[in-house]
């Protein structure tokens, strides 16, 4: 005879064991992933990071930069820091912004500046180094918004993980790489100081649930 009682008891004790054993395999099977996937899935179980953290500062801002525009949204940020006394200014560099993330190594060896048409202002040609940091003086419009001096002083700064896959992909050909090798070395080649975030409209939002207004960086 079955015990329809004691059935009915177990079966919140069965779905948990299951439910633990399940959630065993996936971190199991994320180990042998390529490491940018591992990110990716890692990311899908949670929240995501804590980021951008606590912010400090009375007035807080986020610079959408979607595009490299020139430079002008790290200008954004500066502009807005330079006035107040007490401000925190946060850029997520996504979409066609993402390269303004990486090293000069990657925007040589990925013609960066050639592919996606971003002018050098020191050379007045298509960008072979990134041309936001570490910049020779009075190359930029402002000294202060090269990423490098925003980095130094505090700016918190995310690049998206999405368009490090998508545009790494597209330009692994340049380098005579594999997408999956890009990926790897384009994350290993990210600025130091800059986080490596889900996605950017994630950290957008994340910016702004943490106090910050928003700036549309073009």
């Amino acid at each position: 005879m079955i015990d329809l009682a004691r059935d009915a008891n177990d079966v919140t004790p069965r779905r948990r064991f299951f439910g633990r054993l399940s959630g065993v395999a996936v971190l199991g099977l994320v180990g042998f992933m390529p490491k940018p996937l591992q990110a990716q899935v890692e990311a899908a179980r949670a929240d995501g990071p804590d980021w951008p953290g606590a912010l400090k500062g009375r007035h807080r801002q986020v610079v959408d930069a979607y595009e490299t525009n020139a430079g002008f949204p790290l200008a954004f940020a500066h502009t807005f820091l330079a006035p107040n006394e007490s401000a925190t200014a946060v850029i997520v560099l996504r979409h066609g912004a993402f390269p303004i993330a990486l090293g000069h190594a990657m925007w040589a060896k990925y013609k960066i500046g050639e592919t996606i048409k971003i002018i050098d202002p020191e050379t007045k040609a298509p960008a072979t180094k990134n041309p936001f940091l570490n910049p020779k003086p009075g190359v930029l419009l402002m000294d202060d918004m090269a990423l490098d001096r925003l980095l130094a002083n505090g700016v918190v700064v995310g690049a998206c993980n999405v368009a490090l896959q998508v545009q790494s992909k597209m330009l692994a050909g340049n380098a005579g790489v594999g997408a999956e090798e890009a990926a790897t070395e384009w994350a290993a080649n990210v600025v130091p100081g800059i986080t490596l975030i889900p996605s950017g409209t994630w950290g957008v939002n994340r910016a702004q649930e943490s106090g910050c207004t928003y700036c549309a960086g073009g």
